[in-house]
C-alpha cells in the first residue's frame, strides 16, 4: 500500500472520530453520527479530487473509506459518554487529522505533477475543508476560523514545507514527514501554548 493511500486511510479514520465527537456534542442520533463522521472524513479529500480532476474520487474508487468513517462514528456513538472532556479530545484529534490530511493533499498534487502553488493549495484544502463542512453543518463556529488560532496557517506552513522539499528533490517519505510534522507542531503549539497570529483590529477613521 502506497504512502498516499495510507495517509488517506489515516486521515479518514481520525477525521471521522472528530466528526462523531462533534455529533455527540450536538446530541444527534446514530445516523446523524454516521453522516457527520463521513462528511468530515471525506469532505476535504473529495473537493481535492474534484479540483484536481482525479477519477474516480478516492472513496468512490474504494468504498472502504466510507466503511471506516461510519464504523468510527458508530464506535464514538457508543463510547463518547465515557470521555470526560469531549471538546478537548476533539481539538487534539483534529490536530492529528490535520497533520495527516495536509500531507495527503500535498502527495496527491505532487503525483499529478502540479505546480507548487497548487500543491500548497491542495494540502490546505484536504486538511481544512472536511472540518469546515462538519462545523458549518452542525452550526458551530468552525475551528478553522477561530480568530488568531493557528489552523489554516498551520496547514499552509506544512503544505509549503512539503512543496519546497519536493522542489529541492527530497525523497517522498522525507517530504511527507516534514509536511506533517510542521503542520502538527504549529497546531499543537496553538492548542498547548496559545500560539497565534496577530488579528486585524480596525481603527476608527480619522476626522
Amino acid at each position: 500500500m502506497s504512502p498516499p493511500v495510507l495517509l488517506d486511510y489515516a486521515s479518514v479514520l481520525i477525521f471521522a472520530l472528530t466528526g462523531a465527537l462533534v455529533a455527540s456534542r450536538a446530541q444527534l442520533d446514530i445516523v446523524g453520527f454516521a453522516f457527520i463522521g463521513a462528511l468530515t472524513a471525506v469532505g476535504g479529500g473529495t473537493l481535492r479530487d474534484v479540483m484536481l480532476d482525479r477519477h474516480p474520487i478516492f472513496w468512490m474508487g474504494d468504498p472502504t473509506y466510507i466503511l471506516i468513517a461510519v464504523s468510527a462514528a458508530v464506535l464514538i456513538f457508543f463510547t463518547a459518554h465515557l470521555v470526560e472532556s469531549r471538546y478537548r479530545w476533539l481539538l487534539w484529534l483534529d490536530s492529528f487529522a490535520l497533520a495527516v490530511a495536509v500531507p495527503a493533499g500535498v502527495s496527491a498534487a505532487i503525483m499529478m505533477a502540479q505546480p507548487m502553488p497548487i500543491v500548497v493549495l491542495m494540502g490546505m484544502v484536504t486538511g481544512c475543508l472536511g472540518g469546515l463542512m462538519r462545523d458549518v453543518v452542525i452550526g458551530e463556529v468552525p475551528l478553522v476560523l477561530r480568530k488568531g488560532k493557528l489552523y489554516v496557517s498551520a496547514a499552509f506552513a506544512g503544505a509549503l514545507t512539503g512543496a519546497l522539499l519536493e522542489r529541492l528533490g527530497f525523497e517522498p517519505l522525507i517530504i511527507l514527514s516534514a509536511c506533517g510534522a510542521v503542520t502538527w507542531a504549529l497546531r499543537a503549539g496553538s492548542l498547548a501554548f496559545g500560539w497565534k497570529l496577530p488579528i486585524y483590529k480596525a481603527h476608527p477613521p480619522k476626522e
